[in-house]
This record gives C-alpha cells, sequence and structure tokens, in this order.
C-alpha cells in the first residue's frame, strides 16, 4: 500500500522509537488500533496515531500502568481530547521539572556542606526525595486536574448568564480592606485568577487571603494561576497577600477567630462528616465572621444525566448524590445547627450548547462508571451526543450560595 498520510507498522515503530512488537501489544491491549488495515492484515497508521501514541508513552513514563491508561479518554475520537491531553501532560512535564530543580538545590547543599564537614540536613533531603515519589500523586492529579478543567470549561463557554459564576459568588463575599480570608477548596484558583481585574479597580488595603485545597498538586495549579493574573496588575493589588496551605477541611490548621470571611466553593459536600467541618469553619471565624458556601440541588444539570442514561441505563455519572450531603434543599438546616444566620442566594442561568466535544468531557470528567461502558463505544456515543446537541441542547442549572454568620 502506498496512501499518502498512512505508514506502514515498521514505520511507524521507527518514528517513534519503538518496537514493532510494542505497536502490537499495544493494539492487543485495546490503546492503539491501526487507523487502516488491508484485507492480507497489513496495518497502517497516521499522524493522528502517533499523537495517541506519544500520549501512551509520556503517560507510562509518568508512572501509569497500562490498564490506567486505558481508562483515560485518549483522543480516539478527534482533535479536541489531543489538544487537551497535550496541555495536562505539558503542566504534568512543568511540574516535574519544578520538583526535579527543587531536588538539585538540596542535593548540592547537602554536598556543599559535606564539603567544608559541616552536618548536611537529611531531613530536608529526605524530603525533596519522598516529593519526587510520584505515580499515585500524579495519576490523581491527572485524573483531578482534568476533570475540573473539563467542567469549568463547559460552563464558562456555554452559560447564558453574562454575570460569570466567580464573579458573581466574589460580589456576594462583600469583601472590605483589613479582612483575613479563608478559602477552602480552592481549586485552581479561578475564583481569584478571574477577578483579579475587577480587584484591582477597588481601593483594598491589607487583604490577607489563605487558598486551601486537600490536594497539593492542584494547589500548585491555583498558585500558578493567581500568580499570572497578578503579574499584571502588581502595583494595584500590593496590599493583597495570598497564600497557600495543603489540608483536610475537617481538622483545619488555624487558631480560633482567625478570619473574617471562609469561602467554601462546592466542597462541603465532599466532608466525611459536613457537621464536623461546619463546625471546624465556625472555630476559625471571627465573632460576627462569615461563611459563603456554594452548592447546588438535584435538579443541577439534570439533562446529562438523562442524556447518558437514555444512550445505556446502567450508566451512573457520579457514585454519590453529592446534592443529598450538602445541597440547596439541605444545606440551610446543616448551617443553622452550627451558625446563627443563613441565607440562600440563587445563580440564575443555564447552558446552551451546540457542540459535542465539551459536553462528552464534562461526562468524562464525572465521578461514576461511565467509562466502563462508554470507552469501547466511543464512536457510537459521540454520534449520538452529536446529534442531541445539533439544534441547542439546554441545560439546567440549579446552584446558589448561602451565607452564615457566626
Amino acid at each position: 500500500m502506498n496512501k499518502k498520510g498512512y505508514y506502514s507498522s515498521g514505520q511507524f515503530a521507527k518514528m517513534a522509537h519503538v518496537s514493532i512488537r510494542t505497536i502490537r501489544f499495544y493494539d492487543q491491549k485495546g490503546l492503539l488500533a491501526p487507523s487502516y488495515t488491508t484485507e492480507s492484515g497489513a496495518r497502517f497508521y497516521t499522524d493522528y496515531d502517533f499523537a495517541i501514541l506519544q500520549q501512551i508513552l509520556l503517560l507510562k513514563y509518568l508512572g501509569f500502568s497500562l490498564d490506567e491508561i486505558k481508562e483515560i479518554p485518549n483522543g480516539q475520537a478527534d482533535n479536541h481530547f489531543i489538544l487537551n491531553a497535550l496541555k495536562m501532560q505539558k503542566k504534568l512535564l512543568s511540574e516535574r521539572i519544578d520538583e526535579m530543580k527543587n531536588v538539585e538545590e538540596g542535593v548540592n547543599a547537602t554536598i556543599k556542606a559535606l564539603e567544608s564537614s559541616a552536618a548536611p540536613d537529611w531531613k530536608q533531603m529526605l524530603d525533596l526525595i519522598h516529593m519526587t515519589s510520584m505515580e499515585n500523586n500524579l495519576k490523581s492529579q491527572y485524573q483531578n486536574a482534568s476533570n475540573i478543567s473539563a467542567r469549568i470549561d463547559l460552563h464558562n463557554k456555554y452559560s447564558t448568564n453574562k454575570q460569570r459564576w466567580f464573579n458573581w459568588v466574589l460580589q456576594e463575599c462583600d469583601i472590605s480592606s483589613g479582612m483575613d480570608i479563608l478559602e477552602l477548596g480552592c481549586g485552581n484558583g479561578a475564583l481569584w485568577a478571574e477577578n483579579i481585574s475587577e480587584l484591582s479597580k477597588r481601593n483594598y488595603t491589607d487583604i490577607q487571603i489563605t487558598l486551601s485545597d486537600i490536594s497539593a498538586g492542584i494547589l500548585h495549579d491555583a498558585r500558578q494561576n493567581i500568580e499570572n493574573a497578578v503579574s499584571e496588575y502588581s502595583n494595584e493589588l500590593r496590599d493583597f497577600s495570598f497564600s497557600y496551605k495543603a489540608f483536610d477541611l475537617n481538622a483545619i490548621p488555624f487558631e480560633d477567630n482567625s478570619f473574617d470571611l471562609v469561602i467554601a466553593g462546592h466542597v462541603l459536600f465532599y466532608c466525611e462528616d459536613v457537621h464536623l467541618a461546619c463546625q471546624e469553619i465556625s472555630r476559625v471565624l471571627k465573632p460576627g465572621g462569615r461563611l459563603v458556601c456554594s452548592t447546588y440541588s438535584s435538579n443541577h444539570m439534570k439533562e446529562i444525566r438523562e442524556l447518558v442514561k437514555e444512550f445505556d441505563d446502567r450508566i451512573v455519572l457520579s457514585s454519590n448524590d453529592l446534592y443529598k450531603i450538602f445541597g440547596l434543599e439541605n444545606g440551610a438546616d446543616i448551617l443553622r445547627s452550627v451558625f446563627g444566620e443563613v441565607e440562600l442566594k440563587k445563580y440564575q442561568d443555564e447552558i446552551v450548547i451546540t457542540d459535542a466535544g465539551p459536553l462528552i468531557d464534562y461526562i468524562f470528567s464525572c465521578h461514576g462508571n461511565q467509562n466502563h461502558y462508554l470507552l469501547n463505544r466511543y464512536a457510537e456515543f459521540k454520534n449520538y451526543i452529536m446529534k442531541k446537541v445539533s439544534h441547542e441542547f439546554h441545560i439546567t442549572k440549579d446552584a446558589g450560595i448561602f451565607t452564615a454568620t457566626k
């Protein structure tokens, strides 16, 4: 066969510097099928297949097993997925480079101490070495960061409310000068990064902001996003101080009466003990301090759940109905068991979409069993979604914030 844009197994393996046996093994594992197979069984691959192979090889290098790689949508549909995967790979590589630079500095400091007959800081060296034990951290970071990105992308691009969610939430926080603020479950720092321009226009003084998340990897992304945003307005924001700390919000590592405002965006329903988390928040709030926390109701994004159920009724997009733990329906009662005054405000919005890609990304980002039933029927599922969204697909958004005062 001599078809433009197609490579034989030998040519393809040579391009990637792997063996033909490796290419065939990935095919057997369901990771990399040839784009074309002749009647005689000869296999041919394209540049598109090469991008998928690149992802497989990089994820292997980063510590993923082949079975775990198979669970990650890897671009078998179109360049939309390849682009997202490459961006995430770039982020992971950047973080690994930063970590290895820290290790290099630690090694150099130890060498210098030994050469000068001084006592090296062995504990610091061990901490740095442990920091590079990345297998489990990278697996969870890759999946968590990808999932967060997919969900934010769908809301940001296709929501109908012109006032964006994070702008509305910050407005309802009612920030004033001199505040000590704690954000719990900050994710990628979007609450601040997306509002930096607006904050720079206000004459706030002495604002202390502590951002926290249980994931150190996600907190790293938050720091980068905020530092990049702040760099444009360094003079206007000189009275703002951002700090970062990773911890579980069921055990907040701050003294009593430390903060004027605690912000918890879509995070309380992840707590093992919501009541305990609320008690911890109340403990670190100053008298008269406020908790601003967001959540959603049972109607939120219901059309997406119905959409996948129609395709395969075995699919459950979430192993837990998070709104049952802490939602718009029961959140006020939970908060009133700890706080005094509690007020609910809803955000008026919906999603209108005609593009299948971001919706499919969102579906794969959910914490359910969808991968088990969809990965082997990906082309069929993509066509199904494309038909459903071809004439404006409307998705209900039913979210809001509770403001609770200590």
